[in-house]
C-alpha cells in the first residue's frame, strides 16, 4: 500500500478520467436530445419546398397557356379581318361570312363583325385554359383591316 503524495498522485488520473467519461456521456446526451428534437424537420422543409415548387410551375402552366390563347385569338383576328376586307366589296354579309369561316377555321368565335367603308373590324374570342372549364377563361382579340389610306 501506498499512502501520502504518490497514492495521492495516483488516484487523480483516475478521477480525471471519470470526470472526462461523465463530460463525454453527457455531451453525447445532449446531441443524442438535439437530433431527436430537430427530426421531421427536413422531412416538413422538403414538403413545402416541393409545394413552392409545384404551385411555381402551376402557375408557369397557366400564364403559358393564356399567352398561346392570347396569340392564337390575335392571329385569328387578323387573318379574319383580312378575309373580310378582302369580300367588302361584295357587302357585309359576305365580308362578315368570309370572316366567320376563317374564324371557325381558327377554332376561334366571331363576336362581332363590322364594315367601316372598306374597312373591317373584328372581334374573336378563344378559352385559355389546360383543359378544365373551371381553370380557362376567355381571351378577345380585335383587328381591322382594309386599303391603306394615302
Amino acid at each position: 500500500m501506498t499512502s501520502g503524495a504518490a497514492g495521492a498522485a495516483r488516484r487523480a488520473p483516475a478521477v480525471h478520467r471519470r470526470a472526462e467519461r461523465r463530460e463525454r456521456h453527457e455531451r453525447t446526451e445532449r446531441r443524442e436530445r438535439r437530433e431527436r428534437r430537430e427530426g421531421g424537420v427536413a422531412t416538413v422543409l422538403a414538403a413545402v419546398l416541393t409545394l413552392g415548387l409545384v404551385a411555381i410551375a402551376g402557375f408557369g402552366l397557366v400564364l403559358g397557356s393564356a399567352m398561346l390563347a392570347r396569340h392564337r385569338a390575335e392571329g385569328a383576328a387578323d387573318l379574319a379581318a383580312l378575309g373580310a376586307a378582302a369580300r367588302a366589296p361584295r357587302g357585309s354579309e359576305h365580308a362578315c361570312a368570309a370572316a366567320g369561316a376563317v374564324a371557325d377555321a381558327m377554332r376561334v368565335r366571331l363576336l362581332d363583325c363590322a364594315l367601316d367603308g372598306p374597312d373591317a373590324r373584328i372581334v374573336v374570342a378563344t378559352r385559355a385554359g389546360l383543359g378544365a372549364e373551371l381553370l380557362s377563361t376567355q381571351v378577345t382579340a380585335r383587328s381591322r383591316a382594309g386599303p391603306v389610306r394615302r
